[in-house]
């Protein structure tokens, strides 16, 4: 089977989450504006905006009116599951 295609805006949401995973955008880091991120990753508004909110439903992001969209979480899958890491004795 092929695979489909992928929306922009989950494409985006995939980008900044990775940037949340790898540290880039730590916990509490404030993401750049909407027009700002139009310009940064070449995308239409309404792009980032659907971004912002899949990132919102994620639970990674929360935004604050007047004041921004900061990181609250960490993607799922850069935490540790409990058969990862130190064996158990």
């Amino acid at each position: 089977m092929t695979e489909l295609p992928r929306y922009e805006y989950v494409k985006l949401a995939d980008a900044i989450a990775a940037d949340i995973a790898s540290g880039k955008l730590p916990q509490g880091a404030a993401l750049p504006g909407e027009r700002a991120m139009t310009d940064l990753y070449s995308v239409s508004i309404g792009t980032v905006r659907r971004a912002v909110g899949e990132l919102r439903r994620r639970g990674l992001v929360a935004t604050l009116p007047a004041k921004g969209t900061y990181v609250i979480g960490i993607p799922e899958a850069s935490h540790p599951t409990p058969d990862e890491g130190e064996p158990h004795a």
